[in-house]
């Protein structure tokens, strides 16, 4: 009794936090708030039904996916040519690996704000290289799909180095002993990186892309300060399109239905992940 004695103030804490309104959210979907009176009404699955008819919601579910495709894909590649360049042995290796961190340390209005000027279509970086090679500059935030590349190129290189730091650790753990058995053999560098090092990575990978896709498919912050959604609704997410729906339009009981969706999905996610890591427990265990 006492671990359970010890555990309940953290227990109640959460609960009261968290899980008191997550549960009032749920209820509310239900119901058509006035934002003058705050008085409800019951509607039952009209706010979802309306959610679902609704274009900007779907337009906001495949923006959604489409940034959540892009991330993975950009941090996954960025991440594990990082972390396999920071497993060699060269002149410096500790500074690039502390320096490697730097994008995950920033505050988002920090990276966003950063990646504004650099992405201004005038007196931007960005288009100031384009320039210098003869290329042709572009609004890049002010027009599609260059907004949403743009966006999807800054949040992955803001976390990158989680996939780094995680991909890293695991490139460290494998025995040496494998690759000096496969270079006796005949090996060549390509056969021994598909045959011996994507095999052991593939775990890691698999539990790194969940967890990204949970943490990715509800990003509302970095969007939000650099594209605010647009232009139009060209960057808008299901997180931004909550945002508007509850705080521009004042529809609470419409914006919640769709985080209720949005959660949905998500504990989709999050089930995958707990099967993923309970069966790598047990045959950890066997």
């Amino acid at each position: 009794m006492l671990g359970y004695v010890l555990i309940a103030p953290s227990v109640i804490l959460l609960v009261g936090l968290l899980g008191w309104p997550l549960v009032e959210a749920v209820i509310l979907s239900f119901y058509k708030v006035n934002p003058m009176t705050l008085q409800s009404s019951f509607v039952g699955f009209d706010n979802y039904a309306a959610a679902t008819a609704d274009e900007a919601f779907w337009n906001a579910l495949i923006n959604n996916f489409i940034w959540l495709g892009g991330s993975l894909v950009l941090q996954i590649s960025a991440g594990v040519g990082g972390a396999l360049l920071l497993n060699r042995t060269f002149p410096g290796r500790s500074l690039a690996r502390a320096l490697i961190l730097f994008p995950y340390l920033l505050p988002v209005v920090v990276t966003a704000l950063v990646w504004q000027w650099m992405f201004d279509p005038l007196h931007g970086i960005v288009n100031e290289v384009f320039l210098r090679f003869g290329l042709q500059p572009h609004d890049w935030l002010g027009s599609m799909p260059e907004a949403m590349i743009s966006v999807i190129t800054v949040g992955s290189w803001r976390v990158f180095p989680f996939v780094v730091i995680a991909v890293l650790a695991r490139l460290q753990s494998i025995p040496p002993q494998l690759y000096e058995a496969a270079a006796v053999d005949g090996a060549s560098a390509f056969a021994r990186f598909w045959d011996i090092t994507v095999p052991e990575l593939g775990r890691v990978l698999f539990v790194i892309v969940l967890l990204r896709a949970i943490w990715d498919f509800r990003e509302f912050d970095l969007i939000f300060l650099m594209t605010g959604g647009g232009p139009v609704a060209g960057t808008t997410t299901l997180p931004i399109l909550v945002y508007r729906e509850a705080f521009s339009l004042f529809r609470t009981g419409h914006a919640l239905a769709i985080a209720v969706i949005m959660l949905a999905i998500m504990a989709a996610f999050i089930a995958v992940y707990f099967a993923a890591t309970r069966r790598a427990r047990s045959a950890g265990e066997a």
